[in-house]
């Protein structure tokens, strides 16, 4: 968990282990679920024009409508759900899973046993990843922040807290051993 560009999914990748990753979900869902586009389409014709869907029509739309994000999230969330079901499903015998999903905790994903981990960097390290993404949008970002639990919030529910202000190197290290750490406490358990 953490902010929208604290390096969540670099984290998650230094873990070695099978990832769920809900951007990557949303991105395959974008492009090739059709059910996905015609629910959209229903729900937000003036936006969503062609499939697959385009970043940039999403982007208008909540960019113009506060109420179209909680529209598309009303689509796609539960398909996502899913998949992550199906992921954890199929991974049941790994000794650790990552779930990198943004709204983990707003849309109570992880069960009481799990561990959380809450991700953080500095603002200009964030504002800096953020400029270098594609579909840079500060009104989409603001809109997406407001989606989210407080950072407070989600630090104090974490059970580990990894900063992310280092050298890929540092960080590789560090969460090598965060990792070993997991492991033996679940194994002492």
């Amino acid at each position: 968990m953490g902010g929208i560009g604290s390096g969540k999914t670099f984290v998650s990748k230094l873990f070695n282990c099978p990832i769920f990753n809900a951007d990557k979900q949303v991105d395959s869902i974008y492009r090739y679920n059709k059910k996905c586009f015609r629910d959209l389409r229903k729900k937000l014709p003036i936006y969503i024009k062609s499939f697959p869907i385009k970043k940039s029509e999403l982007i208008n739309a909540i960019s113009s409508n506060k109420q179209s994000l909680k529209i598309i999230s009303s689509i796609v969330h539960p398909i996502v759900r899913g998949n992550m079901k199906k992921f954890l499903k199929e991974k049941k015998s790994s000794k650790i899973v990552v779930l990198d999903i943004p709204l983990l905790i707003e849309n109570k994903l992880f069960k009481k046993d799990d561990v959380l981990v809450f991700v953080y960097s500095n603002k200009s390290k964030i504002l800096n990843r953020l400029k270098k993404r594609k579909n840079y949008n500060k009104k989409v970002l603001q809109n997406l922040n407001q989606n989210q639990l407080g950072l407070l919030k989600k630090r104090k529910l974490a059970n580990y807290i990894v900063d992310n202000n280092f050298t890929p190197s540092i960080m590789k290290k560090k969460i090598k051993i965060l990792k070993k750490k997991i492991l033996y406490e679940r194994n002492c358990s």
